[in-house]
């Protein structure tokens, strides 16, 4: 099964950006897994086996290095193309396409 995570790692103490790039290393340090970090977050996808085996080695070495720490994570069982933007367009439902005929437009 294929998955898609999206998560961000909250140190809640000194030197957080190098937690966070250390975490963020581990993670990327896979080549079975495609890995796409932003400011806000990263986002990953990969077989489930594989997400959950990294995600488990990276959070053993980040929680066990020093301070407390949240990790907030979301997974999806689907594969996401996370590589690509969004389509922010809303979908169209039969009424909305009814009345668009109705008006002239498509």
């Amino acid at each position: 099964m294929r998955v898609t995570v999206e998560m961000s790692l909250y140190p809640l103490e000194r030197d957080a950006l190098d937690k966070i790039l250390a975490f963020i290393a581990v993670v990327r340090g896979d080549a079975r897994l495609e890995v796409v970090v932003n400011q806000m977050s990263t986002q990953l996808r990969g077989d489930l086996g594989v997400v959950l085996d990294v995600l488990r080695k990276a959070i053993e070495q980040s929680f066990g290095a020093s301070g407390s720490q949240a990790l907030v994570m979301k997974v999806l069982n689907a594969d996401l193309p996370i590589g690509d933007p969004p389509v922010l367009e809303p979908a169209r439902t039969e009424a909305s396409r009814s009345a668009r005929r109705r008006a002239g437009r498509r």
